[in-house]
């Protein structure tokens, strides 16, 4: 892995982060739920191979995300931590959600989580959220922690380094039948 790739997987996620951006899906406050996997990015089987190098990369644009956006950007483990979250302490409290004890590792959490987990301020594990929005780099299966109705998204960039992009949002459940109306924005 270069510098070369390191900037060239960068600009990458920058694109999306732009697409994300203008897409005018996120809302201040939603929860945007992250799932990936480094070794993916740099080319190899998931779970072979994590970079904290990678990770720190995507994490700086995820948080460029979050400032730029006002959502929540939260983290998923990998399946050996059964695909907990990492998110602050305060946020957990805020929503009500359970914590969970352990630590991520690069080999048992993986290396982004475990990567984000320290760059929180007062970082936990729960078990389980329910997203507004998210980005699966990788193909991590994020879904697990996502609101019905999911929209899977069709960004411009599908790839970040090796690994395939995918990203979606929600919205609320259509109810009521063909009789009932629903407001424009929730019909795309």
């Amino acid at each position: 892995m270069s510098n070369l790739d390191i900037n060239k997987w960068t600009s990458e996620l920058a694109d999306i982060v732009d697409e994300w951006i203008d897409s005018d899906y996120l809302k201040k406050g939603h929860l945007f739920i992250v799932g990936c996997s480094t070794s993916e990015v740099a080319g190899q089987r998931i779970g072979t191979s994590g970079s904290e190098e990678i990770a720190a990369c995507i994490y700086d644009k995820l948080s460029e995300l979050q400032q730029r956006s006002g959502v929540e950007v939260i983290y998923q483990c990998c399946e050996h931590l059964n695909r907990a979250i990492v998110v602050e302490r305060k946020l957990a409290m805020t929503k009500g959600w359970t914590e969970v004890t352990a630590v991520p590792v690069p080999t048992a959490g993986g290396s982004m989580a475990s990567y984000a987990f320290k760059q929180f301020r007062d970082p936990i594990l729960v078990e389980s959220v329910l997203a507004d929005a998210g980005i699966d780099i990788g193909e991590t299966m994020i879904g697990m922690h996502l609101k019905p109705v999911v929209i899977p998204l069709r960004f411009k960039q599908r790839y970040v380094g090796h690994a395939r992009v995918n990203t979606a949002r929600t919205r609320p459940k259509l109810i009521g039948g063909k009789r009932a109306e629903y407001p424009d924005n929730q019909m795309r």
